[in-house]
């Protein structure tokens, strides 16, 4: 397999592809969670991790599973996985757990694992497999990320508040704070302040595809034009 398309996998998983905001799928973590950045990358590096390893799991047993229970056996592999992924996080970021909750074994649902070890990992190689786990599992996770950054610092005037809890004691200085005096959005922290932020990012991210496409567009035809000079 070519660079080039190993670019593309990443690029699709990253942006063009990104299961938060153009597939839409595992919206129920990405609403609950994200409001702190630390508990949206807490919960997108779990989901990460058994994306990726699901994949390449799948990928590996792909040939030796019958079509007909194909999606039990992927569910098990994925529930496989979500659960030594919750007691390493019980075993080693207790508080961080406690705070994620009922949405660490809810992972097993997530319809973007399951979809790409379906529509992906089951039709193509170890190493192209690995590589759209690594890249969706990041695009989520950065939309975890971001969309926890934006709520935490319109709400409660923080950024990357409780990193202790993933990162030691010694994180507790990566805390941004806009001080004292910062009268917080409450809405921002609330339910109606998750999808509201969900929708300003998909609105932004749909402005940015626009520009660059009419980019795009504008040099094609000039590169036509120029062209057209030489030649005539």
């Amino acid at each position: 397999m070519s660079a080039q398309s190993y670019r593309q996998l990443v690029i699709d998983g990253l942006w063009n592809n990104n299961q938060a905001m153009v597939a839409l799928l595992g919206l129920c973590p990405l609403l609950a969670v994200t409001n702190t950045a630390i508990n949206g990358l807490g919960l997108g590096l779990a989901t990460l991790l058994v994306l990726t390893l699901s994949n390449v799991t799948v990928s590996i047993i792909r040939n030796w599973v019958r079509p007909e229970v194909r999606l039990p056996v992927f569910v098990i592999v994925i529930a496989s996985f979500v659960t030594a992924v919750e007691l390493s996080m019980n075993a080693w970021f207790y508080e961080l757990y406690k705070i994620l909750g009922i949405f660490i074994p809810l992972i097993v649902t997530n319809c973007a694992i399951i979809g790409r070890a379906e529509a992906f990992a089951s039709k193509n190689a170890i190493s192209r497999s690995l590589v759209d786990g690594l890249a969706m599992g990041s695009g989520f996770t950065l939309a975890l990320v971001t969309l926890g950054a934006m709520r935490e610092l319109l709400g409660m005037g923080t950024l990357f508040s409780q990193a202790n809890l993933m990162f030691g004691e010694a994180a507790g200085g990566l805390t941004i704070s806009l001080g004292d005096d910062f009268k917080g959005m409450l809405l921002a922290i609330l339910p109606p302040g998750a999808f509201l932020g969900l929708g300003f990012l998909i609105a932004l991210k749909n402005l940015i595809d626009k520009r660059l496409s009419h980019s795009r567009k504008a040099a094609t035809h000039q590169a036509a034009a120029n062209t057209e000079l030489a030649t005539g």
